[in-house]
């Protein structure tokens, strides 16, 4: 039986592999499970820098599995409960993980797997990408991803795409900002590699670990409390090794590749 998720490493690139692809790489709890244990292992790993996450198959992610939301209607609700917080940690590690996280989008993504798409840091879909949160449609609703998704596009936004459970594609998807950018499907591979690297090559890691705390927490602060926290990652920040290194190079007008 393959694993239902790969990890390999290529010049400091993880990528990550949906690979349930005769699921459409939908969410089940065992699936979810392998995902988080790759992101924390790759966030673990020194010799991965960025990670990209991406599926085999046709699918990107076409959300919860619905046999096993089947299944869990005869649960209690404490169960569910369980259960639905075991999906929302796994948006969560990505939105806190330290390092950056690009999804790369062939096929579609759908209700879950729009909001495992869309959490990362960086989206890049194909041509024939398509996006949707489709919960309202079958009576269900897109709770936990909206959370997210409100901090992305804002509440209009939000409501057009959540309320009315439409199709849109890759074009639409960035109109909304919920995608960084498209390309052809012949390309897509390696261009999402390309940027990878980049940054990689010219981010520092403890800048970026830094950065990606701030953006979590500031828009949680009241003004007067996000300046003084602020001021205090800055103050901070001063002092650490990266930044000395980086203000040196500068000075003395080095190159400086991270």
């Amino acid at each position: 039986m393959n694993d239902l998720v790969k990890y390999e490493v290529m010049e400091r690139v993880a990528y990550i592999t949906l690979n349930r692809p005769e699921k459409r790489n939908a969410l089940s709890y065992d699936f979810v499970l392998a995902i988080k244990e790759k992101l924390s292992y790759a966030e673990a790993d020194e010799n991965c820098k960025v990670i990209i996450l991406r599926s085999s198959g046709e699918a990107f992610c076409s959300g919860a599995d619905l046999a096993s939301l089947q299944q869990l209607q005869n649960n209690s609700y404490e169960e569910n409960l369980a259960d639905s917080k075991h999906l929302a940690a796994l948006y969560l590690q990505i939105y806190q993980s330290k390092k950056i996280i690009i999804s790369q989008v062939e096929g579609a993504a759908f209700a879950g797997g729009c909001g495992l798409a869309t959490v990362c840091d960086f989206c890049f879909a194909d041509t024939n990408a398509k996006f949707a949160y489709t919960e309202v449609k079958i009576g269900f609703i897109p709770a936990i991803v909206m959370v997210f998704l409100l901090r992305q596009v804002g509440e209009k936004a939000a409501r057009q795409i959540l309320l009315s459970g439409d199709v849109f594609d890759a074009h639409k998807a960035l109109q909304h900002e919920l995608i960084t950018g498209i390309f052809d499907p012949q390309i897509i591979e390696e261009e999402v590699f390309q940027f990878a690297v980049k940054l990689c090559k010219h981010s520092s890691s403890q800048s970026i670990a830094a950065t990606k705390q701030m953006l979590a927490k500031v828009p949680e602060l009241p003004l007067l409390e996000a300046i003084d926290y602020a001021a205090e990652m800055n103050a901070q920040t001063r002092a650490s090794e990266d930044c000395k290194k980086g203000i040196d190079a500068f000075l003395n007008k080095e190159k400086l590749s991270w």
